[in-house]
């Protein structure tokens, strides 16, 4: 029989946040699937869940968020928010750390945090320069921006309606491996 919530940490030998939830959030391109990839991995026993694999899901009948999105996108959105909090909690309740990745900003991060049964949340929110970004966006296989979206407007949204929730991190200048070290010295401040 598996052991459950802090009895599997403890089984497994492992020390960090234990049964829990890490929201890993930022614009398109900021390097959230990469940290956050790269933090489950230094993890003893934790998972990746992917917001964007809601979104994929849908097969029919998507509606994109844009820049004044109407009310069927924004609702998709939180439903993708909702699928991936009751993802996390799920995995917590069964003893591992949930570390989950998407784009939630504006007023959109307060709600998410609501929607989160698990504590300890931590949420972090990785805040590289819009020049940062571009370099970033314009170094990938995909790209994110588009269909109404910009560097500059996505990075408005995060700097002018995201409330400071968390642990907001600079890594314009970081490696993932430092991001990721400082994702872990800092979950204190990052708790919500």
């Amino acid at each position: 029989m598996m052991a459950a919530g802090g009895e599997r940490e403890r089984a497994l030998g492992g020390s960090g946040p234990g049964p829990a939830v890490v929201l890993v959030t930022g614009v398109m391109a900021s390097g959230k699937s990469t940290v956050a990839q790269a933090l489950a991995e230094r993890l003893p026993s934790s998972v990746h869940v992917r917001g964007d694999v809601f979104r994929r899901m849908v097969v029919s009948g998507r509606a994109e968020t844009v820049p004044g999105a109407e009310a069927e996108a924004v609702a998709q959105l939180r439903l993708r928010y909702r699928l991936s909090a009751m993802t996390a909690d799920t995995y917590a309740d069964a003893g591992w750390t949930a570390v989950v990745q998407d784009v939630v900003l504006g007023e959109e991060l307060a709600r998410y945090v609501g929607l989160v049964r698990t504590r300890p949340l931590h949420v972090v929110v990785l805040d590289p320069g819009p020049r940062a970004v571009a370099e970033r966006e314009a170094g990938r296989g995909k790209s994110g921006y588009g269909a109404g979206w910009t560097v500059e407007s996505l990075d408005r949204v995060l700097r002018e309606e995201t409330p400071r929730i968390g642990l907001w991190l600079d890594t314009s200048e970081q490696t993932v491996a430092e991001t990721v070290d400082a994702v872990l010295a800092g979950l204190d401040r990052a708790r919500v």
